[in-house]
């Protein structure tokens, strides 16, 4: 999330104003690693002209290895365990430190789901809802699960920090141990529901490798990529573990959802390979113009991820609207026109993004106090609020539709009052 917090100044102003010390390359990567997820994200859309939303990974399977490469959710998440580090350590107080960063996450969250719900509401009672409408009202919320996990890390950082600075690398290992647990469990056993554990386990493993990071403990970023991409292949050639390591549609088995070992390793070798690439990366991050860029957009970044699938969605059902006869995907068509239709999310994108973007400027430092119980319940309940609404989606609103939270099914209305009674907890100052 953005870390510079000083209300009123333009990102020049920020850039100028940084502190020699800052590591710029983190805010890169912060920035970066969104703008790959995004670029992804449009470029696997694989829309026909009949409405249907498919998976270019799944149209050509081959492309499934580039994910090895391209999913770089582990490094937003590494990012994030570094500046947790630091921003905690500077300000050790539980209730200040889950406030000041549930609001980050849910002031432009709430508007955006705020958004779609009159929207998805008005579209239903005048009775629309039927192919790419539908389509979008079941995807656009999908991606919140990434504000759901990034808020279970605000929540925890506490006291894993507190188990980094007693073991070290062995509090790492703890929780990778317990992913590889999971897994056995899992596949060799069939316990049911155990599973779900492992999206703590394993993205609060690749949050740890930040805690190290931040201390200068991660050592050879050689070994850590190497080790991490061995484990990787490993894992995927002995199975269960597919290929990809984003979710495919139709999958007994994935890599994502919820995580699993071939993951975590795949995010240890993420990790290994951008640790390798600091030295120029921090080289580049100094010059001023790309550190102005990498200001203004860790300002915005939140709001052009929440909005991005809202862009492409709209630039198809435009091109859908215009009778505009779309090329079967992965065609040679396909491929000749990707980089326009790119071109044109990425402007819809921009102008959601200059009308949304007041969700996320900076607001004065919250006042301190708290109690820490009701900050761990309230940010609880809101990671569990954004979660069921990233599995519900908008669709089905008027027909109560559900679906299934680890084990309670739970409506998008249901998913919306469990955000903001959280936000309400959090809060709290008695």
């Amino acid at each position: 999330m953005p870390t510079h917090t000083r209300p009123g100044l333009t990102a020049r102003e920020l850039a100028a104003n940084t502190p020699a010390d800052r590591d710029r390359y983190i805010d890169l990567l912060r920035v970066a690693s969104l703008a790959v997820v995004v670029l992804g994200h449009w470029m696997m859309a694989a829309v026909t002209s009949d409405g249907a939303v498919g998976n270019l990974l799944a149209v050509v399977p081959a492309l499934q290895a580039a994910t090895w490469a391209l999913q770089v959710m582990p490094v937003f998440f590494f990012v994030g365990g570094f500046a947790h580090a630091l921003s905690y350590r500077s300000n050790p107080a539980y209730a200040g430190f889950v406030r000041g960063r549930v609001r980050r996450l849910l002031r432009p969250t709430a508007l955006f789901a705020a958004v779609w719900g009159v929207l998805a509401l008005a579209v239903q009672l005048a009775g629309g809802g039927d192919g790419l409408t539908g389509t979008a009202l079941r995807l656009v919320t999908q991606p919140l699960w990434f504000i759901g996990v990034y808020l279970a890390m605000v929540a925890f950082t506490p006291p894993l920090l507190r188990l980094h600075r007693r073991w070290g690398w062995g509090a790492f290992a703890a929780l990778a141990g317990g992913a590889a647990a999971v897994d056995v469990l899992r596949f060799a056993l069939d316990v049911p529901y155990v599973e779900f554990l492992n999206f703590a386990f394993v993205w609060l493993a690749v949050h740890q490798l930040g805690f190290l990071r931040a201390d200068g403990r991660l050592g050879a970023p050689v070994l850590l990529a190497g080790a991490g991409l061995a484990g990787a292949v490993a894992l995927v050639a002995a199975g269960p573990y597919p290929l990809s390591m984003v979710g495919m549609p139709g999958e007994k088995v994935s890599n994502m959802a919820p995580p699993t070992l071939a993951l975590l390793c795949h995010g240890v070798w993420l990790v290994g390979a951008v640790e390798l690439l600091r030295g120029p990366g921090t080289r580049l991050a100094a010059r001023a113009r790309v550190w102005r860029a990498v200001v203004a957009a860790n300002g915005v970044a939140m709001t052009a991820f929440l909005w991005h699938l809202t862009a492409m969605l709209g630039v198809y059902g435009a091109l859908l609207a215009l009778d505009v006869r779309l090329p079967a995907p992965a065609s040679p068509a396909w491929w000749a026109w990707l980089p326009a239709r790119v071109a044109l999310a990425a402007a819809v994108t921009a102008l959601l993004v200059l009308a949304f973007r007041w969700a996320e400027r900076p607001v004065a430092r919250p006042r301190p106090g708290g109690s820490a119980p009701l900050a761990a319940a309230g940010v609880t309940l809101s990671l569990l609020g954004v979660l069921g609404l990233s599995m519900t989606g908008y669709g089905g609103l008027l027909t109560g539709r559900t679906a299934t939270l680890i084990t309670v099914p739970v409506t998008a209305p249901q998913a919306l009052a469990l955000v903001l009674a959280g936000w309400l907890l959090v809060e709290l100052r008695r």
